[in-house]
């Protein structure tokens, strides 16, 4: 184990409960709380109240060395409650605070975090809150504090804002997870402790995962069940649940576990073949260098990406394909450019050969690239995938790859894995559509494809007519060949 979790990570469930039971028995309390004011005395029930009802995932993590709370439970484990509980709570004990709210969208802020049944709005006495604005979403609490919601839809509204904490519900199921989560780590920077509650059935997303790596360093992971809460849920529901007992979506849905996004990727990894460590590269036919280009530069976007394609004849096979190199990065087209243009000198196997031809689909930077390259005397062809999207291009080639027609290198140091350079792409391509990043997936497809076509990889079988069959030279459309 990591001595620095086994170090820090408190052990246990916090001893909240008891110690209040125990403040509120003494004779010295009692005074205090028939003297207190109306509105302390409402507080002081409300979260009683919520401490006596609570299951042990829903009592907050104790000490003061964490930030940020991640729960991941599953379908009606009772995330929303504990949330909205603890944000109205800490906005209560905190006065004059600013606390944010966000989910996947305006109407999931609105009708579940403020006015759900286990809402804001639900949760926090009447008599502590001062204002309800629907149109902006914004609860404003008698002693001064700022509940603010927005949702994640719209990653450039939390520019401008400062918090002290943070409710993020649904956090897995963001559109723009990455960008959202980037400005709202500069938005919570008010007071001496910030704290981020996220809440979510989990997936396997880059951000999920990086949070519960940090497990036990600023970042503390609670995990709960369906069952833990299900006797607050209705007969009908434990019911339904129960159909999915056993499945996979049963296990992320009802049992918060974390899916191994590979196993439901259209890509199988045993598919692709290892070429041996201890051989060399054999002599290739043709090399292609494939281009997915981002729009722009932003580290929060798609990178720019290329993977690199070498043909070849093995003794035992027909003509396969290779993977030489791949690399993803953020650059702009003034950087890009030079680096296209120093890629198409490199020389691929024994004894070398040089690229034949850069394909670079036709969006953003790219259709700028193939005229700049072809006049630098560069064999570019521009490919675009007509009508189909990223899901139906990936299946559309993955014959090619599950008939054993395509390689990769071997590990030197680990047998049976691959080159570190190329896990990065087989994690990506096989995790995709569970991915938060497809450039790789765009190269890969858009290259077999064109392997395909150009009957490098003839996987498909040739169609047939009969002699009765006629073929109008006329109506066929001279159109984009990857059109759908």
């Amino acid at each position: 184990m990591n001595q620095k979790k086994a170090k820090v990570r408190p052990q246990g469930v916090p001893d909240t409960i008891s110690s209040t039971l125990a403040l509120i028995k003494s004779a010295e309390f009692r005074n205090e709380y028939d003297a207190a004011p109306i509105d302390q005395k409402t507080a002081f029930d409300w979260r009683l109240k919520w401490l006596g009802a609570a299951h042990p995932h829903q009592i907050l993590p104790s000490g003061d060395w964490w930030s940020i709370w991640l729960l991941l439970a599953g379908r009606g484990a009772g995330k929303t409650r504990v949330a909205a509980e603890q944000i109205g709570w800490w906005a209560w004990t905190t006065p004059n605070s600013r606390w944010l709210v966000s989910a996947p969208t305006s109407a999931d802020v609105r009708s579940t975090c403020f006015e759900g049944d286990s809402g804001l709005l639900n949760v926090i006495p009447p008599a502590l809150i001062k204002d309800y604005n629907k149109s902006y979403h914004e609860i404003k609490l008698i002693n001064g504090s700022l509940i603010k919601g927005v949702p994640s839809s719209e990653p450039e509204r939390f520019r401008g804002g400062q918090y002290h904490g943070a409710w993020l519900d649904e956090l897995a199921a963001w559109e723009y997870l990455r960008e959202s989560w980037d400005m709202i780590m500069f938005s919570v920077r008010l007071g001496e402790r910030t704290r981020i509650l996220a809440t979510t059935t989990p997936k396997p997303k880059e951000l999920i995962l990086e949070l519960i790596e940090r497990d036990g360093d600023n970042v503390v992971v609670t995990t709960a069940s369906t069952y833990s809460n299900i006797d607050n849920l209705a007969p009908s529901f434990r019911e339904q649940i129960l159909s999915y007992e056993g499945t996979k979506i049963g296990r992320q849905e009802i049992y918060a576990e974390i899916i191994d996004p590979e196993e439901g990727g259209i890509i199988n990894r045993d598919w692709f073949r290892l070429w041996p460590a201890e051989r060399e590269f054999p002599q290739f036919e043709y090399v292609l260098q494939s281009y997915d280009t981002a729009f722009t530069e932003r580290t929060t976007g798609d990178p720019t990406a290329c993977s690199v394609w070498g043909i070849f004849k093995p003794l035992d096979r027909p003509l396969c394909a290779m993977l030489l190199d791949c690399w993803s990065e953020h650059l702009a087209y003034p950087d890009l450019k030079p680096k296209l243009l120093d890629d198409y000198t490199a020389v691929y196997g024994e004894p070398g050969k040089r690229v034949d031809l850069v394909l670079i689909e036709e969006k953003a930077s790219g259709q700028s690239l193939i005229q700049d390259l072809g006049r630098a005397h560069v064999q570019v062809r521009g490919y675009n995938p007509g009508k189909l999207d990223k899901v139906q291009r990936v299946h559309l080639i993955s014959n090619i790859i599950a008939a054993g027609r395509v390689y990769l290198p071997e590990s030197t140091k680990k047998k049976g894995y691959v080159r570190d350079w190329a896990e990065p792409f087989v994690q990506q391509v096989c995790s995709f559509p569970e991915t938060q990043h497809d450039d790789y997936c765009d190269t890969m497809s858009q290259a077999l494809r064109y392997l395909r076509d150009a009957g490098f990889l003839d996987i498909d079988p040739a169609q047939h007519y009969d002699d009765n069959d006629y073929i109008d030279d006329s109506r066929i459309k001279r159109e984009n060949p990857y059109a759908a």
